[in-house]
């Protein structure tokens, strides 16, 4: 693979643009100074895989809502009738996602590793950092795959318009006036600023838009308030899972809001069954040997290298790569430990010279829209970097 040498931005820009988690634990940048070349053909290469997996789990969502397959991915019960009625109004819809990809450079093929369909973070390394990067070196800033900026504001429109025309979304808005509530868990930087982030393109959309900390939200049989308000949307930076684990009560009181059409929730519920590493193995089902997909199983897989991983885990916890012989590589501990565990076949992520491995993220907004990537240890944790790319 091929690396580019850039000058770093500096901490005071990156934080005078509200980027303030810049520096890792460890006192090193957390984004790279340089980005990883692409042709134009594994760009859209990229894109295509993308748009391709994305309606693979629209049709795997119907088979896991027609057979009731909630308990086998791991969803909680106290969910199921908020994703089952999000699923079948066309309202609820998904403003993004990120993929994470092996492969797709050094002729290496893509294969899925999850999907990130809830909550996914590096929406503001991939939007505005990588093309800021490319500014402040003179390169072209277009000489990217990455419209992810324009895409989320035409898929906030979409909230409106749905699937017809996003110019007419003024008019329609202009009779409706609804507006979207934002929050946050307060004391989260990083989960404030992308927040905030994903308001300000909403409010450029043209929505009425307002911010407030998830704890200073209040929720009722009647909807959604907040600042003495009440909001037809809410925009949560908060997974469903941790809802549904530490907040039952809360649970059951957003499943009634949206059965009783008090509000509508981004994302939808819905999202879950994606973000669930569970669903690869329904779609192993659905799709076997498909060439952007590895074999997934609720058990340990036979004679292959694989991965065992927690179906609701983040940033590398909880993670053992399991040599052929069964003996482990490599494994991470983490909070994870009580979900359940899927096997996926194990994929070599292209490498540098230094050794590390590279992730690719493709973020998904009506259709993929943008690449950046995650640099680190076979395993990426939450000391892994943010790299980005240029097209050459």
């Amino acid at each position: 693979m091929k690396l580019e040498k850039l000058e770093a931005l500096t901490n005071e820009y990156l934080e005078s643009i509200g980027f303030i988690w810049h520096t890792d634990e460890d006192k090193t940048s957390y984004i790279a100074n340089e980005v990883v070349q692409i042709t134009q053909e594994e760009a859209e290469a990229y894109y295509e895989a993308c748009n391709e997996l994305y309606d693979m789990f629209c049709e795997a969502g119907d088979y896991v809502i027609e057979n009731n397959l909630f308990h086998e991915i791991n969803i909680p019960f106290n969910l199921v009738d908020a994703i089952k009625e999000s699923w079948e109004n066309d309202v609820h819809w998904h403003l993004y996602s990120r993929f994470d990809l092996a492969g797709g450079i050094d002729g290496k093929p893509i294969k899925l590793i999850e999907f990130n369909a809830d909550t996914p973070t590096s929406l503001f390394e991939t939007a505005i950092i990588q093309w800021a990067l490319l500014k402040a070196n003179g390169l072209d800033e277009a000489s990217q795959f990455n419209n992810v900026y324009e895409a989320l504001k035409d898929n906030f429109k979409r909230i409106i318009t749905l699937d017809t025309d996003i110019e007419k979304f003024e008019e329609h808005y202009q009779e409706l006036g609804w507006k979207i509530l934002f929050s946050s868990i307060a004391g989260s930087i990083e989960d404030e600023n992308t927040t905030k982030l994903l308001q300000h393109i909403a409010t450029e959309a043209g929505f009425n838009t307002d911010f407030e900390y998830i704890d200073k939200v209040e929720f009722s049989d009647d909807g959604i308030f907040a600042k003495e308000q009440s909001f037809e949307f809410w925009f949560k930076l908060i997974p469903w899972e941790d809802i549904a684990i530490d907040e039952n009560e809360l649970a059951l009181l957003l499943t009634e809001i949206l059965e009783n059409r008090k509000a509508i929730i981004f994302n939808p519920a819905y999202t879950l069954m994606f973000q669930s590493k569970g669903f690869m193995k329904i779609l192993w089902d659905l799709y076997p040997n498909h060439p952007l997909l590895l074999e997934t199983s609720f058990e340990p897989l036979q004679d292959k290298k694989q991965v065992e991983k927690r179906c609701f885990g983040r940033e590398g916890a909880n993670t053992k790569i399991i040599n052929k012989d069964g003996s482990i590589d490599v494994e991470t501990d983490g909070a994870y430990e009580g979900h359940k565990a899927i096997y996926q076949e194990y994929v070599e992520l292209p490498k540098d010279e230094q050794g590390n491995s590279y992730q690719a993220g493709v973020f998904f907004a009506y259709e993929a829209c943008g690449l950046g990537f995650r640099r680190g240890e076979k395993i990426l944790d939450n000391m892994s970097k943010f790299v980005g790319h240029i097209i050459k």
